[in-house]
């Protein structure tokens, strides 16, 4: 089975940033999309930011350009550049690959962003 490795959460301060890794453990042929969600207790999984395999990019709304998402093609691997970050920003996050080749979606075990006031 492919698994998402998820790095880089932790606790900061208001204002502060954190670099999100996700690594897939073996290669994935063919296109995929990769990207980030999240989850705070009591609300549902929201999109933080994705990439396409052709480079194409989303952000979730209320990411309003603190972060950055950005993908290494040879390694499979993504990363979440969170600045300025909130409180409201503690979440679970989330690490999500779909390849188009197998027809799947394959999603991290979290990892978790604490934002401190």
């Amino acid at each position: 089975q492919v698994q998402l490795v998820e790095s880089g959460g932790g606790l900061v301060q208001a204002g502060g940033s954190l670099r999100l890794t996700c690594a897939a453990s073996e290669i994935i042929l063919g296109l995929h999309n990769m990207g980030w969600y999240r989850q705070a207790p009591g609300k549902q999984r929201e999109l933080v930011a994705r990439i396409s395999g052709s480079g194409s990019i989303n952000y979730g709304d209320f990411v309003k350009g603190r972060f950055t998402i950005s993908s290494d093609n040879a390694k499979i691997t993504v990363y979440l550049q969170m600045n300025s970050l909130e409180p409201e920003d503690t979440a679970v996050y989330y690490c999500y690959l779909y390849s188009y080749l197998r027809g799947r979606d394959y999603w991290g075990q979290g990892t978790q962003v604490t934002v401190s006031s």
